[in-house]
């Protein structure tokens, strides 16, 4: 069998929470050597958020944490302290890649800015991610991503106009920022490979918010056209039927208004009230009242069957749609599980889980679960001891609380 995509890559990670580790992540399950590094006694920020079991926190529990650091070796160093700080000097010698996301100028005051690395590994790829880029008035600003939400434009156009904005689920943002990281970074070592440059890839959290090609952009772009600035929708707006409407064991989404509307009738059976000239006038799927009129008949025929069963109709009339699954459903669906969508991992102390698997198929580089998400520190005897430490060294660099 052909080696995995990434083998042979060697990356040096210095992140935590989502973003980063969600870049270092695909790297790694697609066959990089990522070494993890981690602060002494406390950890990557997300080992202390949740899901837990039983909701009691704790630090090799942590669902969050379990899932973005699978296939990587974690060690700890306490980079305050200047016998850590050579530690990852040395290992910067070795790799190819490094990525960030402290607070801009954190790894410079730490002397491991980009420009003190690469006087080392003239040929490293260095990867920081934060949230408003490593130049600019913004760079040192704290924030939540709900704040980069709003001001990356996203929650001028999400919920209902008639009530405050919303924002879309959490961690959605940083997932995107860390996968965008992940493919610029690629793209960085491939012209590091090839042409023998290395490179800083400056990861803004919130241009790949506004960079991303969605509703924001098209907004950004009519803004340009016209000067109107296109806020929420109201209740009620819009083609019908497009909504979740309530069956006997759920919900199905449907958007089939405007000239899809003939295929609802198809759906439903072609019932005779739908014979009526007023729901082919051009009005019609503008009007409030012929839209409250068909709901009633719609909600009659979707609350009589589960959201499987009408969506199975949906969809041999064509009708664009889809059952709202819970977790539940989404881990059981035959067809995810055939595909290989979830992965079980085994993991030392919280057990054998479910995890979300691989994003994608490459057919030629397989994808595979080598280990679970290190303990903290679980790997410092194996890493040091291969930069040439000895026993008493880690013992003694232990003691004072480098490692």
């Amino acid at each position: 069998m052909p080696d995995m995509a990434l083998a042979g890559i060697r990356v040096l990670d210095f992140t935590q929470y989502v973003a980063g580790p969600y870049c270092t992540k695909l790297l790694a399950d697609y066959g990089a050597d990522v070494i993890k590094v981690e602060r002494p006694g406390q950890g990557d920020g997300a080992r202390r958020m949740g899901p837990f079991p039983g909701d009691i926190p704790h630090p090799e529990m942590s669902g969050l944490f379990l899932h973005l650091n699978t296939n990587k070796k974690g060690i700890t160093l306490d980079l305050k302290q200047p016998a850590a700080r050579n530690i990852a000097l040395q290992l910067v010698k070795e790799v190819d890649l490094v990525v960030e996301s402290f607070r801009p100028g954190t790894m410079d005051a730490f002397g491991l800015g980009y420009d003190a690395l690469r006087g080392i590994n003239p040929q490293l790829v260095m990867a920081s991610i934060s949230n408003f880029g490593q130049t600019g008035p913004y760079r040192d600003f704290r924030l939540a991503d709900i704040m980069v939400y709003g001001m990356g434009g996203e929650m001028c156009s999400t919920g209902l106009e008639e009530r405050e904005p919303i924002k879309l689920g959490d961690n959605v943002l940083l997932y995107q920022a860390g996968a965008t990281a992940s493919v610029a970074t690629m793209g960085a070592l491939y012209m590091a490979l090839e042409q023998g440059i290395g490179q800083q890839v400056d990861v803004s959290i919130i241009e790949t918010q506004i960079g991303s090609i969605d509703r924001r952009m098209s907004q950004l772009i009519a803004y340009q056209y016209t000067g109107d600035t296109t806020g929420r929708t109201g209740a009620g707006m819009g083609g019908y039927p497009s909504d979740a409407y309530p069956c006997e064991d759920g919900y199905l989404q449907v958007s089939s208004g405007g000239r899809y509307f003939p295929r609802i009738a198809s759906m439903l059976g072609d019932p005779e009230f739908l014979n009526d000239p007023k729901w082919q006038a051009d009005s019609a799927q503008a009007d409030p009242g012929l839209k409250e009129e068909f709901e009633a008949h719609f909600l009659s025929w979707t609350l009589q069957r589960s959201k499987t069963e009408a969506w199975h109709v949906a969809q041999d009339s064509r009708v664009l749609s889809a059952p709202l699954y819970t977790m539940e459903e989404v881990a059981r669906d035959p067809v995810l599980l055939e595909r290989g969508a979830f992965a079980d991992i085994d993991h030392p102390v919280a057990g054998q889980l479910r995890y979300p698997g691989r994003p994608f198929i490459m057919d030629q580089s397989p994808w595979a679960v080598r280990h679970p998400a290190p303990l903290l520190g679980q790997h410092n005897q194996e890493v040091l001891s291969q930069l040439g430490y000895s026993q008493e060294d880690i013992v003694l660099l232990r003691q004072q609380g480098a490692i």
